[in-house]
């Protein structure tokens, strides 16, 4: 969610547009410092209109169907039921430009019978991603969660205290708000 950054409330969406943006920067994550990615917007033509700001999420409509190139064909959709602890993987841009996956662990579940944004516990395991991150950055929030080779959730937060770990919120929830 896009909030105040003095009341943490999250802000109500008037209008809003979908543009591409890049990678500009990575500060690394460290324990007691949360990293984040820099980004900038890289291009004039907008992509699609925001309809909502929500506790799970921006969404919005794109005008053309986004290309993934990595599934090309698109990625099966996991319910929180049929999340498990286990090896997972994260997808997420870094300054490259590149659309990649990375390794990470599920390392801790939480049973919900209503929608929270802390669903899960995700730690980083791969080595490229903790080189040029130190794990989960302000800036990653979004970066899909794939298991099994299905869509389970997003990242929501980093673990300012160990920035290798962070938290994700079951897809259930995020299809919710979207169709609210």
């Amino acid at each position: 969610a896009v909030t105040d950054m003095d009341t943490s409330i999250v802000m109500p969406i008037g209008e809003g547009a979908i543009y591409r943006s890049d990678v500009v920067d990575i500060h690394r994550g460290r324990n007691g410092v949360p990293g984040e990615l820099m980004g900038s917007f890289s291009g004039e033509e907008a992509l699609g209109s925001l309809d909502k700001n929500t506790d799970f999420g921006i969404f919005g409509r794109l005008y053309e169907p986004a290309v993934n190139p990595l599934y090309p064909e698109g990625v099966p959709l996991a319910g929180r039921d049929e999340v498990h602890e286990g090896e997972a993987q994260l997808l997420t841009t870094l300054d490259d430009g590149e659309l990649k996956q990375y390794d990470c662990r599920i390392v801790r579940l939480y049973r919900q019978d209503a929608p929270a944004t802390r669903s899960m516990v995700v730690r980083v395991t791969d080595p490229a991603l903790l080189q040029a991150t130190g794990g989960i950055v302000q800036g990653m929030s979004g970066s899909p969660i794939l298991q099994d080779g299905r869509l389970v959730g997003a990242v929501t937060h980093v673990f300012v205290n160990d920035p290798t770990q962070g938290y994700g919120v079951y897809l259930d929830w995020m299809l919710e708000a979207d169709a609210a």
